[in-house]
């Protein structure tokens, strides 16, 4: 491959004891699925879900088909435990 067939992105998962990200270097044209799949996340972490948990690109929500651009940082988020308007009513009534 020349090397402007390929870029370079990063897959993060964070848990509140551990966070993990995997630099990559895919093909053009590669997806969030694919490079999630690539990175071995998947394996470290049995938790993930595709089909459950959220991804991103650099905190912005995103499909799981959309294509990388060079230097992105996939996310893939964890199922919010607490409702955050729950979470707000709690904290200002103390």
């Amino acid at each position: 491959m020349e090397k402007y067939d390929t870029i370079s992105v990063e897959v993060a998962f964070a848990k509140p004891d551990k966070q993990v990200i995997l630099p990559l270097v895919v093909p053009v044209a590669t997806t969030v699925e694919q490079a999630i799949e690539k990175s071995g996340i998947l394996k470290q972490f049995e938790e993930i879900d595709l089909s459950k948990n959220w991804v991103g690109i650099f905190s912005q929500p995103c499909a799981l088909s959309t294509a990388l651009r060079e230097g992105d940082r996939v996310e893939i988020y964890r199922p919010l435990i607490v409702d955050p308007k729950e979470s707000r009513r709690r904290w200002v009534n103390g």
